[in-house]
């Protein structure tokens, strides 16, 4: 005779019943239904290896999905596939009842219940809902820990490590070095981490120990992440020539950096303004938010080239809308030369005085009669936008001004 391989106490699954899924520590084992005196060992072997034919060994921690039999106010009769229904005490479903997980539930739901005992004085199994439901979310937690998938979840405590977090019933842990903007900080005070309660944090599971009932959560390391995987979506969609929307980042010597949402582009020193820039911290401030156009994408290096002037219109292109021939203008000397000064009118543009527009009097340098940073009057003679060019004269600035004066004198005098 062939010996049953189910142990002591197993009970044998009713005709018509599904045998339970056993989704965690328990194992089914295969017996037969119909007794070995009918037919060959070998048919009885066979009939044995049938997974129609079950056994269910349950044990303390497996966690079965039943089907609702019956709810009442102190128990809820659950059919796990044994010859007696699973029994849930209330103070095993109180959890999930106050959590409102229960609202739908009904007779012919499927549930999720954790094995107490499977079998108690009547030959019923004791189940949890509530301990199932705790086993449901540390199996998730551990699913999102090994995929390294990112999850969001609110404060809703403190210590002076950290933060706390509930994330479906399990307590995790944000550690002060783990979260962003105050992790760099030596002891920050209670009142930071007070604040941060009821703020909602991207996270990343970094360790998670079950038996130690330890979960750690990194907001930093979410952050990261978030921004790479940002990156990459940002390097594929840019194009070139378009102008986008970005917050100033930081500022060096060179230029400054623009956060597109998940990217830095650089925007350098000779792209800030169509005026000349020695200092980029007189055009931009850090947290300034800023148009910019995108001069070129390199994805294989990720690197975005930016430009703030070329999100604005350029001086040149409306020049004749603001200046026209004989117009007097105040200018203010950058640059001499040996063939004239350079005097800059606004922002962006730069007109030349000739040397022989300077003085009445032959002048052999423009230092004869202008020094950088002298701020003159002028008179426009010439302007060019093609070419970026607009001829100015101080002389006859003067002669005007001078005409000006005597004819003020010739009035007074009468």
């Amino acid at each position: 005779m062939v010996e049953s391989t189910y142990t002591e106490g197993t009970q044998p699954t009713q005709e018509g019943r599904r045998p339970p899924e056993v989704v965690a520590r328990g194992e089914s084992v295969s017996a037969g239904a119909v007794s070995p005196g009918s037919g060959s060992e070998e048919a009885w072997l066979r009939m044995l290896e049938d997974p129609n034919y079950t056994y269910s060994a349950m044990n303390y921690g497996d966690v079965i999905e039943g089907t609702v039999m019956e709810i009442g106010r102190d128990e809820i009769l659950v059919d796990i596939g044994i010859k007696s229904e699973g029994v849930v005490p209330s103070r095993e479903f109180r959890k999930a009842a106050q959590a409102g997980e229960l609202e739908g539930l009904k007779v012919g739901s499927s549930v999720l219940v954790f094995v107490l005992r499977a079998e108690d004085e009547e030959g019923r199994a004791l189940l949890s809902i509530d301990r199932a439901r705790h086993e449901k979310s540390w199996r998730w937690l551990e699913e999102i820990y090994r995929k390294g998938e990112l999850i969001e979840a609110t404060v809703d405590g403190y210590n002076k490590g950290g933060v706390l977090v509930n994330l479906r019933g399990i307590r995790g842990f944000v550690p002060i070095s783990q979260i962003a903007g105050i992790g760099n900080r030596r002891n920050p005070s209670p009142e930071v981490l007070a604040q941060m309660v009821g703020q909602t944090l991207p996270l990343k599971v970094i360790e998670i120990n079950r038996r130690r009932n330890r979960l750690v959560l990194s907001q930093r390391q979410a952050l990261q992440e978030h921004r790479e995987s940002r990156k990459e979506e940002l390097l594929e969609t840019l194009e070139v020539g378009k102008i986008y929307h970005g917050v100033v980042s930081s500022i060096c010597n060179f230029g400054v950096f623009v956060d597109l949402g998940g990217a830095d582009g650089l925007v350098h020193l000779s792209e800030l303004s169509w005026k000349r820039v020695d200092d980029p911290a007189e055009v931009v401030q850090v947290g300034q938010e800023v148009d910019v156009y995108v001069l070129g994408v390199d994805r294989e290096r990720k690197r975005i080239a930016l430009s703030m002037r070329r999100a604005q219109p350029e001086p040149w292109e409306t020049i004749a809308e603001r200046y026209q021939l004989g117009q007097l203008v105040q200018g203010k000397v950058t640059q001499l030369a040996s063939f004239g000064a350079f005097v800059q009118i606004e922002e962006g543009i730069e007109g030349l005085v000739h040397l022989s527009e300077l003085s009445d009097t032959p002048v052999s340098h423009p230092r004869e009669v202008v020094q950088e940073g002298d701020v003159v009057t002028l008179r426009v003679i010439r302007i060019d936008p093609a070419h970026r060019r607009i001829g100015l004269s101080l002389r006859r600035a003067q002669h005007d001004m001078g005409d000006q004066v005597a004819g003020t004198g010739s009035e007074q005098a009468g």
